[in-house]
């Protein structure tokens, strides 16, 4: 038996004409719906000053290249062969 339309494409022909029943919600529900008392904005300078003034005037660039550097020589000792005989069988049988 063959349909005239494909399986998927009534499925969404049939979701889109159940969604056109579908009420609107109103525009202006959010006014309504908005109660009680707004959130206290805080002041932005008590904010900063609780910050930490070296932490926040230190220069990033020595960790940021020590962290570069580690990384760079953890990738170079992956770069080898594995030392266990092991490991090295295992990655010859899944090479092929």
């Amino acid at each position: 038996m063959r349909f005239p339309l494909p399986v998927p494409a009534a499925a969404l022909l049939l979701s889109l004409a159940l969604a056109g029943c579908d009420t609107l919600p109103r525009i202006d529900a959010g006014a309504e719906s908005a109660t009680g008392t707004p959130p206290v904005l805080v002041p932005l300078a008590g904010i900063l000053a609780a910050t930490d003034a070296a932490s926040a005037m230190a220069d990033p660039a020595p960790s940021l290249a020590a962290r570069a550097a580690a990384l760079r020589a953890r990738a170079a000792a992956m770069r080898g062969l594995p030392s266990d005989p092991a490991t090295r069988a295992r990655l010859a049988q899944a090479a092929g």
